[in-house]
């Protein structure tokens, strides 16, 4: 099991997990992975920053990542 600090924001954020802060998943869980894990449609995410820089659903989490998950934003 590695650890993550996950932070999910504005509408995702009723998809977070207790203890999101320090959650433990299995090791060579991808992005995507854990997306379905948590429940959260995977239409609803949109941007995906791993450690402050935006990567993809591809993207192999590690032990101590900084995982922030957005839903679209929309401007006017």
């Amino acid at each position: 099991m590695i650890q993550i600090d996950l932070k999910l924001f504005v509408t995702l954020s009723k998809y977070s997990p207790k203890n999101s802060e320090c959650l433990k998943i299995p090791e060579e869980t991808t992005v995507e992975k854990l997306i379905a894990d948590l429940g959260i449609p995977s239409d609803l995410v949109k941007l995906i920053f791993i450690n402050g820089k935006m990567q993809d659903l591809n993207y192999l989490l590690k032990h101590n990542d900084r995982v922030g998950l957005f839903p679209p934003v929309g401007g006017g």
